[in-house]
């Protein structure tokens, strides 16, 4: 599928989901920005998405933060004009932080200001941009905004929390031709989990609790999103598609 004179914003896009969506809609002949926190990171992103031919601007930005988060979408415009796509992918990821050992909020503002309130920030910055070219929002969410983790509570409510956002914000803009779908994948070998001090062990646990004993890539996830965004789903809004190995069904 062709995304040439097609201009997506991915944010979180230093490293792995982000990083990888950026590629292939690069290969596909988008036009893309990509956002993150890590500068040399970012910038090898965007040199990878210009050997494969296409225009990239790298953005260094915290989307937590309000003001950095506000030039975002500004940003993007300036550059390419317009946004036909804005991938919401940017998360974070801590556990141990439960109700028995009292620290379920010390990671309660910083999980939700990243993985929910972010998002409705720059989703609400970019739709006027989007409605003009009758886009696409998809949002990364995950399977523990289904599958409760204990210690992991205020992760698993900045998902269900995503993905209820995501479904009313298509019906709100469905009468504007814009469609917004989320994504939801199981375990992923990404930069999140390894911040997160998530060990090779627990991965291959992981990978065991899938019924086809497997752990998705960051390239999987693309080629999903890769999909939705295009015209051959233009019958879909309002979706979550789940990736997960069968992990939910196991």
């Amino acid at each position: 599928m062709s995304y040439v004179d097609k201009v997506v914003l991915v944010t979180g896009g230093s490293s792995g989901i982000g990083a990888a969506a950026a590629e292939l809609f690069a290969a596909e002949g988008a036009a893309v920005a990509v956002v993150g926190r890590k500068r040399s990171k970012l910038d090898s992103v965007a040199q990878r998405c210009r050997d494969r031919g296409a225009r990239a601007l790298a953005i260094a930005a915290d989307i937590a933060n309000d003001q950095e988060a506000s030039t975002i979408v500004q940003k993007t415009i300036e550059e390419f004009g317009k946004l036909d796509v804005l991938i919401n992918n940017a998360g974070i990821y801590l556990e141990g932080h439960g109700l028995l050992n009292g620290k379920i909020m010390e990671s309660y503002d910083k999980i939700m200001n990243t993985n929910l309130r972010a998002v409705v920030n720059i989703t609400n910055l970019a739709v006027p941009e989007l409605v003009k070219t009758k886009g696409n929002i998809i949002n990364i969410s995950s399977t523990s905004g289904r599958k409760p983790s204990p210690l992991a509570s205020t992760y698993c409510v900045s998902k269900s929390g995503l993905d209820q956002f995501s479904r009313v914000a298509a019906l709100e803009l469905a009468p504007s031709g814009v469609r917004v779908n989320t994504v939801s994948p199981g375990p992923v070998v990404t930069d999140i989990l390894d911040n997160a001090g998530i060990t090779d062990d627990l991965f291959e646990e992981w990978r065991k609790d899938t019924a086809l004993k497997r752990v998705s890539t960051p390239e999987d996830i693309g080629d999903i999103l890769l999909f939705l965004a295009s015209d051959k789903a233009k019958s879909i809004t309002g979706a979550n598609f789940t990736v997960d190995n069968g992990e939910l069904c196991w």
